[in-house]
This record gives structure tokens, C-alpha cells and sequence, in this order.
């Protein structure tokens, strides 16, 4: 019984390499935040690649977790994932906006980094994998088993 192919793997190894590679970011920002503002700086450029890595891990485990259901579904958990992900972001800049422990810029560009590293680890994995353009589907004539 062949089984049809997933996105499952690829969102898997999506996730495991932008968590790598923010933990790399996360000491290249301490390294540069304190050659730039001391200590302030290296709390400001890890906590950047903190917020990195969880927005990277909300939209990986949403879809995950989505993609076990229908298709209303799947997308009402992926926006809600984002809209998640939007009012962290918000709440968490009004909270850390004039905080002394903090340089704004040295946290807004860690973060900006951090989102170009996730969206490049994303479309290096996803040009990588085997996976055919539409997965999950059966054409017409197949029974389950993919015959």
C-alpha cells in the first residue's frame, strides 16, 4: 500500500533549520550588539533572534497542526497563526519600546535579519525536496491505496 506524498517532511526539516540558523543568528547579534552598545546590545540582538525563531516555529507547527484537516480549516488555523503572530509582534514593541535594557535598533534589525534567514531557509528547503507541485491528490481513477 503506497501512501501519498506529504508536506509533512518538508515543513519538518523547514523548522529544524531556522531554528539552527537563528541560534547561529542569535550569537553573530550578541557578538555584533556588544561590539556596537555592550551588553544592552547583546541582549537586544539575542532577544531579536528569540522573536525570530518562535514567529519561524508559530507558522511551521500551524501548519503542521493544520494540515490534518479540511481545507477551511487549514487556513483558518494558518491566519490565525499569523494573526497570532501579528499581536505578539505588537504587544511585545509597545512593551519593549523604551525599555533602557534594550537598543531598539539593534533588536528591529536582528529581527528584519531573522526574517530574511527564515524566508531563505525556507525556499532553499522547499527548492530541495521531491515533491510534486500538487501532493496529497488522487487522480481521477485512483483508488485510495494510489492505484
Amino acid at each position: 500500500m503506497s501512501q501519498l506524498p506529504s508536506s509533512v517532511p518538508v515543513l519538518r526539516r523547514t523548522l529544524k533549520w531556522g531554528w539552527i540558523s537563528a541560534g547561529i543568528l542569535a550569537v553573530a547579534a550578541a557578538i555584533v550588539g556588544f561590539a556596537i552598545a555592550g551588553g544592552v546590545g547583546a541582549v537586544s540582538g539575542v532577544l531579536g533572534a528569540l522573536f525570530a525563531a518562535v514567529f519561524l516555529g508559530i507558522t511551521a507547527a500551524s501548519i503542521l497542526i493544520a494540515v490534518r484537516f479540511d481545507i477551511v480549516a487549514f487556513f483558518g488555523i494558518v491566519l490565525g497563526a499569523w494573526l497570532l503572530k501579528f499581536v505578539i509582534f505588537i504587544v511585545s514593541a509597545l512593551l519593549l519600546k523604551n525599555q533602557p535594557w534594550i537598543s531598539a535598533p539593534i533588536l528591529f534589525l536582528t529581527m528584519i535579519i531573522g526574517v530574511i534567514v527564515s524566508l531563505t531557509v525556507d525556499v532553499v528547503v522547499v527548492a530541495k525536496s521531491r515533491m510534486p507541485y500538487a501532493s496529497d491528490v488522487r487522480l481521477p481513477g485512483e483508488d485510495s491505496a494510489g492505484r
